[in-house]
């Protein structure tokens, strides 16, 4: 599942319009090299995240919901970071209450002005 996130926070976090999320099954992802550094922020809704990110250069990498009752099971990979980006396309675009005026949806793109529940949210069919 690819998504665009147009929220306040991803954008002020992204610097940008919006920031791109691949989501995936929890425990499905291996890293290698160095331990990624981790910061924690409050969303929307009550939600809280754990943001991985490059302790050499800072980029993001990937982040995970988790509250009270423990972690999602799926975490979020920035697919910017991707060695391969080329099949990245959104899937629907979330909180689009918060995008900037001048972003135009195309016809057909599926839009939720705020975070719909994630079995809502179409998955990526190649």
């Amino acid at each position: 599942m690819v998504y665009a996130c147009h929220c306040s926070l991803c954008q002020r976090q992204s610097g940008s319009a919006f920031a791109m999320a691949a989501a995936f099954p929890g425990g499905s992802m291996t890293m290698e090299g160095k331990e990624p550094a981790v910061f924690l922020r409050d969303g929307h809704e009550g939600r809280r995240f754990r943001c991985y990110y490059c302790p050499d250069c800072g980029s993001r990498i990937y982040h995970q919901w988790y509250g009270d009752a423990g972690d999602a099971p799926f975490f979020n990979i920035k697919p910017g970071t991707l060695d391969d980006t080329s099949w990245l396309k959104p899937g629907c675009h979330v909180w689009t209450e918060n995008a900037q005026p001048w972003v135009v949806f195309g016809e057909g793109e599926v839009v939720f002005a705020r975070q719909p529940p994630v079995p809502e949210m179409p998955r990526f069919d190649p």
